[in-house]
């Protein structure tokens, strides 16, 4: 019987340890799958966030580009403001449209930007005051001042010039000193109209620089101070009645053109210079510089 009882006990002791080592490895099974559960958890976590990462920088990048477009550019019409009384920069052709080295650069950056150009003709006295109003930009063979800098920015200069000094044929005037105490022609608001103050308190303005050399050749002013260029084509034009000197030979220093923006406007500065630098990349500012400026 002793021995019945034991071989009884023995059994359920034998038992109750499979059944203990069965519950310790049903355990470590499923510690094992939940380890493994949350490494997936995280794995997958880590992926969608790999995944998500290019799209929000992409999202990120869209609004800084967003940010930094210019609002003269967003209804996809640059406006440029001119005065086409200024040949070879600018003129009204046969057609009665304002054409000119500014007109076909202003033109071929709205190429470039992927804009329409629209062309205002105004008096030049007017042009800064009418940016980022009437006009986007200003483009009218404007030299590049302290003063202007004041309400506008500058577009990086593009084209170096000097002023010159129209007189009649027959004249004798040859230095800064002649041009004391005479009466000067000018065009309103012109780097020519800041220089005659210099020398005169004669100073006769007009809106149309072709007005101011007429008056020279009918004798109602004495000289007319007016840019290089536009000063040998009225030379030309009115040929046997006017001389045009250079402006060295009365102490004037080399200006610089450029395109008038409105202030603070980075992104249209940027837009612009970027366009200008690639015209001068291809060869087209070249070729517009030989099709109006040196041809004339």
């Amino acid at each position: 019987m002793k021995k019945v009882l034991a071989a009884v006990v023995t059994m359920a002791m034998t038992m109750s340890l499979l059944t203990a080592c069965g519950s310790t490895a049903a355990s470590t099974d499923e510690a094992a799958e939940t380890t493994e559960a949350t490494e997936a958890t995280e794995a997958s976590t880590d992926e969608t966030a790999e995944a998500e990462t290019p799209v929000e920088e992409a999202a990120d990048e869209a609004e800084v580009a967003e940010a930094a477009e210019s609002e003269a550019l967003a209804d996809g019409v640059l406006t440029v403001g001119t005065n086409a009384e200024f040949p070879p920069f600018e003129y009204v052709d046969d057609n009665g449209e304002a054409d000119g080295f500014d007109m076909a650069l202003c033109k071929a950056i709205g190429e470039k930007l992927g804009v329409e150009v629209k062309i205002e003709n105004m008096e030049f006295a007017s042009l800064v005051s009418s940016i980022g109003s009437k006009i986007d930009i200003a483009a009218a063979g404007m030299t590049v001042t302290d003063e202007r800098k004041e309400s506008v920015d500058f577009s990086n200069p593009y084209y170096e010039a000097v002023q010159y000094v129209i007189v009649s044929a027959d004249s004798d005037i040859a230095t800064a000193d002649d041009l004391k105490d005479k009466t000067i022609g000018v065009q309103l608001g012109t780097t020519g109209d800041f220089i005659a103050e210099e020398y005169t308190s004669n100073v006769a303005q007009y809106n149309k620089a072709v007005d101011a050399v007429n008056d020279l050749v009918n004798g109602k002013v004495d000289v007319v101070i007016i840019d290089k260029n536009p000063a040998l084509v009225f030379e030309t034009k009115f040929e046997g009645k006017v001389k045009a000197i250079e402006g060295a030979q009365f102490g004037f220093e080399t200006e610089e053109y450029a395109i008038a923006l409105p202030k603070g406007d980075t992104a249209l500065a940027d837009a612009v210079n970027g366009a200008v630098d690639e015209l001068k990349a291809d060869g087209t500012f070249d070729e517009l510089v030989k099709t109006y400026i040196e041809a004339e």
